[in-house]
């Protein structure tokens, strides 16, 4: 009776000892790397087949390589286009800055544009306008006729309408520091400021026009220019006449 009492405590103590990993003498745990495929399944039919796959799931954590770290993308790495889509014919390798144009009439670093100072700052240029001026009619003296003669004639004309629209400026910057100074003598007397319209603002500056008109002598070809003019638009409006 002893015999058998020891002999069925070793069948019972065998599972849990392959479970803990060992072999049957005991001496050193065993992996289920290294035994064979019939030991696996004996091995299996001795312990069932939870405790065989937690046995299973166990050795392999033990013997999983230690995880590696993830290697972060660098983002001046070459460009991975995919197999499966068309690679186009033209397309940017490298990126290119895009250059922005700036204008400086329009930007806030050029400052705020004051008419008063720019004319004083470059005024020197009225100076080089007239010498220009001079050698356009000194070169039309040497061309009577021709395509010379046209350009430098049309030159000599758009010289002129500019300097005459300067003149124009200049004129109405004066008009306007002179309202200025008057709206100050009057709030200086205890008046209320009065600012003109933009019409009456015209206004005066057709009558000051006007005047420069009648002193220069030109006034009767104005008007009759004006009268042309105003003739040619007032034609446009009227109906076709009919032919008889």
């Amino acid at each position: 009776m002893p015999k058998a009492v020891s002999s069925a405590k070793a069948g019972a103590e065998g599972p849990r000892s392959a479970m803990k990993g060992g072999d049957a003498t005991g001496d050193r745990p065993k992996d289920t790397s290294d035994m064979s495929f019939e030991e696996l399944l004996r091995l299996q039919s001795q312990v069932g087949p939870k405790a065989y796959k937690q046995l299973v799931a166990g050795n392999s954590t033990k013997t999983r390589s230690p995880r590696q770290p993830v290697c972060v993308a660098d983002k001046h790495r070459p460009l991975e286009m995919s197999a499966k889509v068309r690679v186009p014919f033209l397309r940017q390798v490298v990126p290119v800055s895009k250059k922005v144009a700036r204008d400086p009439r329009f930007d806030d670093l050029s400052g705020d544009y004051n008419p008063e100072v720019f004319d004083k700052t470059y005024q020197f240029l009225n100076d080089i306008r007239a010498k220009e001026k001079q050698l356009v009619r000194k070169q039309l003296k040497k061309h009577r006729s021709g395509e010379e003669h046209e350009k430098l004639q049309q030159l000599l004309q758009r010289m002129e309408q500019q300097e005459m629209a300067q003149q124009e400026r200049k004129q109405q910057q004066e008009l306007r520091l002179a309202l200025k100074q008057e709206q100050r003598a009057r709030a200086q007397q205890g008046h209320r400021p009065y600012f003109l319209k933009k019409s009456e603002q015209r206004q005066l500056a057709l009558a000051e026009k006007f005047k420069e008109l009648k002193r220069s002598q030109k006034l009767e070809s104005f008007v009759s220019r004006k009268r042309r003019r105003n003739a040619g638009k007032d034609r446009r409006h009227l109906p076709p006449s009919k032919e008889s």
